[in-house]
């Protein structure tokens, strides 16, 4: 720990014959009397001369007259020394724990130095303060657009202890140093983020300029100005303050988090100004959603044990880009109960929580390794739950199970108490259960359920959300797979049409499979999945893996595919007609479609096309 140091700035006696203004040389004095309050004695008017003399000690009178202001003092008054008083510099928006943070750096000797609302604030904490407009001998202009961009500020927080021609500089124009900022910024992003949106001007009026101007200048010249840009930093200012020691990492830690303050706020009114574009210089859709450059600000919320494996560190942030405000997914949900979230864990609850989001009927869905293993809609949901954990239990245990509808009382008991299907007898165990919201009693039924049992509240994902995918030295962008079976048209291509059945069978197929890696083939029946086949690199034995987990099932049932079928005869799509599926639902747009068609026809199996394709790596 280490103090500020403090630049020499010694008592000087200057004529002019003429100055636009009053230029004051910096003064070191007592707390009592802070040294940039002389202004308010003498005025910032223009003058023909001035003369200034300090003390520590008895009153100060201002003697005027048509051609000089002078300040005398008592002849055997000793010159400041070098280790006079301090100065902090404090400029909120946000006044949170500003009385503990003025209180704290008065007690410490600092003269603080602030602007309208926050003096007007230090002042009812009844804390000394002296107002930017007795350093620069200007009141707030432009409807508070200029305040503190000038070079009584700006000089006194840029200048170098350690130089000697810049506290010659200072001295020259008479300019006091800052050990101390303390800013935050205008509310833009709560701003143009709230309910009903903001008008252009408003929005462009909480633009903060000469805040981020004095951050940057203070975490510029960290080595000798401690720059704060957060509330929950001021207790660790003021104990650094405290312990006088020499600590440079803590003042670039401050820097750091003060540029990266800044460049998250310029980042938000990046996009801001971004959509208000839309329309004007370019015509195409894709123009409001893909800039030639973006900056995505990102927020750690938490460090994690460990990533994907154990030999792997990681983190987890949250996106603050202004798209992301109130717009959903598991990143911004609330664990109620359970062990820390892991990378993994947050890879199966997002994967499980945008494929039960979709679906309109009461849904439960069961993932594994971020593929779905078990889907069923039902009017009764403790139904639907079982029958998603029926499909596959084996790679249900383990898994994350996930509810687009409240989690109640008897849900959660029959959560705590199912048996696994396999053998009847063992309690089924998860790693995370997510839902839209919880009854009290079924929150507390289900944190009895195991300590470790994560349980998420999560709000559904919005549709037309930016999808980022990082591939090594760039990033890929998309519109998110939003298409949901109401959104598309399921085109009848075979001699046999499906019955109305069989079509909510292959929709409800169609649905799950654009939630399964690719290949991806799903196979389901009366709302559930039966079987599903993943991440094959052909699509014949992702069918394979399908059938198999459908059993005797598959009489029936309906086929979704992710892609289209490359070969039909002696295939995939001939494999499907013989063990008894009896409609099936794909993209099309093979060379081979022929080949489906004439194929389905042969068995008497309805086809749809449905010109989407749903690629998933």
């Amino acid at each position: 720990m280490f103090g500020v140091g403090v630049g020499v700035a010694p008592t000087i006696t200057s004529t002019a014959t003429s100055v636009a203004h009053t230029r004051l040389p910096r003064i070191n004095a007592t707390p009592s009397f802070s040294s940039y309050s002389l202004l308010s004695l003498i005025g910032c008017g223009r003058v023909h001369s001035y003369s200034l003399r300090f003390t520590r000690a008895g009153p100060i009178k201002a003697m005027a007259d048509t051609d000089t202001h002078t300040l005398s003092v008592p002849h055997t008054v000793s010159q400041p020394s070098a280790s006079g008083n301090k100065h902090a510099l404090i400029s909120l928006s946000d006044k949170k724990d500003l009385a503990y943070l003025g209180k704290g750096l008065q007690e410490l000797g600092y003269i603080i130095v602030s602007t309208g609302g926050t003096a007007s604030a230090l002042e009812s904490a009844r804390v000394s303060v002296t107002k930017v407009e007795q350093l620069t001998c200007f009141p707030e202009m432009l409807d508070g657009r200029v305040k503190t961009l000038h070079p009584n500020i700006h000089g006194g927080i840029l200048a170098r202890r350690d130089q000697k021609h810049h506290m010659e500089a200072l001295n020259k124009h008479g300019i006091g140093t800052f050990d101390v900022v303390v800013v935050n910024l205008y509310p833009f992003y709560d701003k143009v983020t709230s309910i009903g949106g903001i008008e252009f001007e408003d929005g462009i009026e909480n633009i903060d300029i000469g805040g981020p101007a004095m951050i940057r200048a203070a975490a510029k010249n960290n080595k000798d100005v401690l720059v704060v840009v957060d509330p929950n930093d001021y207790p660790l200012l003021v104990e650094f303050l405290k312990g006088g020691g020499d600590d440079q990492h803590f003042r670039r830690r401050l820097a750091w988090k003060a540029f990266q303050h800044v460049a998250s706020y310029d980042s938000a009114v990046a996009e801001w100004l971004w959509k208000q574009t839309s329309g004007i210089s370019k015509s195409s859709a894709d123009y409001d959603k893909f800039p030639p450059s973006l900056t995505v600000p990102l927020e750690c919320i938490s460090s994690l044990r460990y990533g994907e494996n154990p030999h792997q560190k990681a983190a987890f942030y949250v996106d603050k880009r202004l798209a992301e405000v109130n717009a959903g997914g598991i990143a911004t949900s609330i664990q109620h109960h359970g062990k820390e979230m892991s990378y993994n864990n947050y890879l199966d609850a997002d994967a499980a929580w945008n494929c039960v989001s979709e679906f309109r009927n009461p849904t439960c869905v069961v993932v594994k390794h971020t593929n779905p293993c078990g889907v069923a809609s039902r009017d009764d949901i403790l139904e639907a739950y079982r029958l998603a954990v029926k499909a596959d239990p084996v790679s249900a245990f383990g898994g994350i199970v996930a509810f687009n509808v409240e989690i109640d009382e008897a849900l959660a008991r029959e959560i705590r108490e199912f048996r696994s299907p396999t053998d009847g007898e063992t309690r089924m165990f998860y790693e995370i259960v997510v839902a839209p919201k919880y009854s009290n009693k079924g929150l507390e039924i289900l944190q009895k359920k195991s300590k470790s049992l994560r349980i998420l509240e999560a709000i559904k994902n919005e549709k037309g959300k930016l999808s980022l995918r990082q591939v090594g030295g760039g990033w890929l962008a998309q519109d998110s797979d939003d298409l949901t079976p109401q959104d598309i048209q399921f085109n009848v291509v075979s001699e046999k049409a499906p019955q109305e059945s069989e079509l909510c069978d292959a929709e409800f197929a169609w649905l799950c499979v654009k939630h399964v890696k690719s290949n991806a083939i799903v196979i389901a029946k009366n709302n559930c999945m039966l079987g599903m086949g993943s991440g094959q690199p052909n699509r014949l034995e992702s069918l394979r893996i399908a059938l198999k987990k459908a059993g005797d099932e598959v009489k029936g049932s309906a086929l979704a595919s992710d892609a289209f079928f490359p070969f039909a005869w002696k295939d995939a799509v001939e494999e499907a007609c013989e063990n008894g599926v009896s409609v099936i639902a794909e993209p099309g747009g093979s060379i081979r479609d022929v080949d489906a068609i004439d194929c389905c026809n042969k068995y008497g199996v309805s086809l749809l096309f449905t010109n989407v394709r749903h690629f998933r790596h």
